[in-house]
């Protein structure tokens, strides 16, 4: 398979005044601004993220429930709405402007996978929906509506959205997705061309078959990323991650998942890709939760060149901690009766 160029391919200044242009980086999208969740349990799955990971409900409509952590600023990150299988409704991006809105939109509708403009949601107006080339739902949006911190939530840290929660292990803020793909390439160069995302770091096996993509749009490692499904399936789900910010946190949390039976998939270890400690349980409904232990790295380099990996073992063994299971690699949302195909 022929393999892709990154959008932020980098060229000299000499280079520039000789071919008189430069693929310029695109910043119309900012951060990822909430995240669908669809659930078979929604109470139990509403109760894992509230009284575990101290989130907040900020809002209820319909058969959806709206979250937020608390150093998240806008009204939700989380929606959770019941659905009879887990998997991702949607996720939601912010541009940087309503003119990169416009933008962006323009560039979704060229591509052929644009579906059409919604009114808005509870918490946010206007939102353009389309998918990846895999079928995975999203939109873009400017108008968010921010938090309004009731009396208790107040916080003495003025720059802080709320107070800190006291039950749980409360999450601090939203940090990222990760998708099942058909074909990691096909998205992500979805993701690069249509949205102005950067590849940070992949994995190839030596057929040079891409089996999964980290990428951005901010100094993080990763906003999204994509992993190759061995089903052949579209559209799945792999987890949703929340940021802590101090890594004995995930030792509290896994206390607590033990003793009120959450199953712990894998961790409390260290990445290899993104070097985060991380620690991976399933949430009531069926849903994949990453939590973050820390930011791993950070990429401020403009010219950064996407960090390769060359096989599954080499990502898995220079992790700390025990390796990845089994079940990292295969299980998804909605969950399916496994396919062999061919890559």
């Amino acid at each position: 398979m022929q393999k892709y160029k990154p959008v932020f391919s980098y060229k000299s200044p000499q280079e520039v005044e000789m071919v008189g242009r430069f693929e310029e980086p695109i910043f119309d999208v900012a951060q990822l601004a909430h995240v669908e969740i669809f659930s078979p349990k929604p109470e139990e799955t509403v109760n894992f993220f509230t009284q575990l990971l101290g989130m907040e409900v900020t809002g209820r409509a319909g058969q959806s429930v709206y979250l937020r952590a608390y150093e998240d600023h806008y009204h939700h990150t989380l929606k959770i709405t019941e659905d009879h299988q887990a998997g991702l409704g949607h996720a939601s991006w912010r541009a940087t402007s309503p003119q990169a809105l416009v933008r962006r939109v323009n560039a979704i509708k060229e591509s052929g996978l644009g579906i059409g403009w919604i009114e808005g949601d509870l918490g946010h107006g206007p939102a353009y929906q389309f998918t990846t080339p895999d079928g995975h739902l999203m939109e873009i949006l400017w108008d968010v509506e921010y938090n309004e911190v009731s009396e208790e939530q107040k916080t003495v840290l003025l720059n802080r959205a709320s107070k800190r929660p006291n039950r749980g292990v409360p999450v601090r803020r939203i940090d990222h997705i990760n998708l099942m793909a058909s074909n990691p390439e096909k998205n992500s160069k979805f993701m690069m061309d249509t949205l102005g995302f950067r590849l940070t770091e992949k994995i190839v096996d030596e057929s040079g078959y891409i089996l999964g993509t980290w990428l951005s749009v901010s100094n993080l490692v990763h906003e999204t990323a994509f992993m190759n499904d061995p089903t052949g399936l579209q559209g799945r789900f792999h987890h949703i991650c929340y940021w802590y910010g101090t890594p004995q946190h995930l030792y509290d949390i896994a206390d607590l998942c033990k003793e009120n039976d959450i199953f712990i998939e894998l961790g409390p270890r260290k990445h290899s890709i993104s070097q985060a400690h991380c620690l991976y349980v399933y949430e009531p409904g069926g849903n994949r939760v990453e939590l973050f232990g820390d930011a791993g790295y950070l990429i401020f380099d403009p010219a950064w060149k996407p960090v390769v990996w060359d096989d599954l073992e080499t990502v898995s063994a220079r992790g700390i901690g025990a390796g990845f299971t089994e079940s990292y690699w295969v299980y998804g949302t909605p969950r399916e009766v496994t396919i062999a195909v061919e890559k």
